[in-house]
């Protein structure tokens, strides 16, 4: 995280600044250059729960307010306002995606995935879907970009579900299997070690 420095923010100034740079459509974060105010006491967990202050956030429509101004910058996330700019802590990804839908499918199918702040984001070549394995248990962590470097963990009964519409294909020079959206494939495993579990 950043380098600590003394609040001068709370979570209700950060969301009135959103409120009042409120527009249609997401606000242009990546052209605000605030001062940054220090870290705010805020975290996102691994299931997508949102925590102010050690307590759940409670009331969805905050949740996505807030959810309009996070930005990453390097491996760091901020709230950022036209007037100031907090990091504040994601244990993982800052989305879950907690459904998708199945377009047409076949060879031009399109996965279309909804995240619990209900961003829309439909996989292919500008929201690719990465899958991660943890080095001692395997375990598959699926994720698909929502927006500018900003993930969604695809939940679990979702990652079930999209095994089931899996193939395998030839990806550089290997069979893997993987999935297919807006005639972009993303490869999961590698058919052999799928053939070996």
């Amino acid at each position: 995280m950043t380098s600590q420095k003394s609040v001068k923010v709370t979570a209700e100034s950060i969301l009135a600044s959103a409120r009042s740079a409120k527009g249609r459509g997401l606000p242009p974060v990546h052209d605000w250059n605030p001062p940054f105010c220090g870290d705010l006491d805020m975290r996102i967990a691994r299931d997508g729960t949102w925590f102010y202050l050690g307590t759940p956030i409670g009331r969805p429509e905050l949740v996505r307010l807030f959810s309009t101004i996070l930005r990453r910058d390097g491996d760091d996330y901020f709230l950022v306002t036209p007037a100031e700019k907090v990091g504040i802590t994601v244990d993982d990804a800052p989305f879950l995606a907690v459904d998708f839908d199945l377009r047409d499918p076949g060879p031009d199918q399109v996965l279309t995935f909804q995240t619990n702040v209900a961003d829309h984001a439909a996989a292919g070549p500008a929201h690719p879907i990465r899958v991660t394995r943890d080095p001692e248990s395997g375990e598959p962590a699926p994720y698909v970009l929502i927006r500018d470097r900003l993930e969604a963990l695809i939940d679990r009964k979702s990652f079930y579900r999209l095994v089931e519409i899996g193939e395998t294909r030839l990806h550089e020079g290997e069979d893997w299997f993987g999935l297919s959206s807006s005639r972009e494939f993303f490869p999961i495993i590698r058919a052999k070690e799928l053939t070996d579990e």
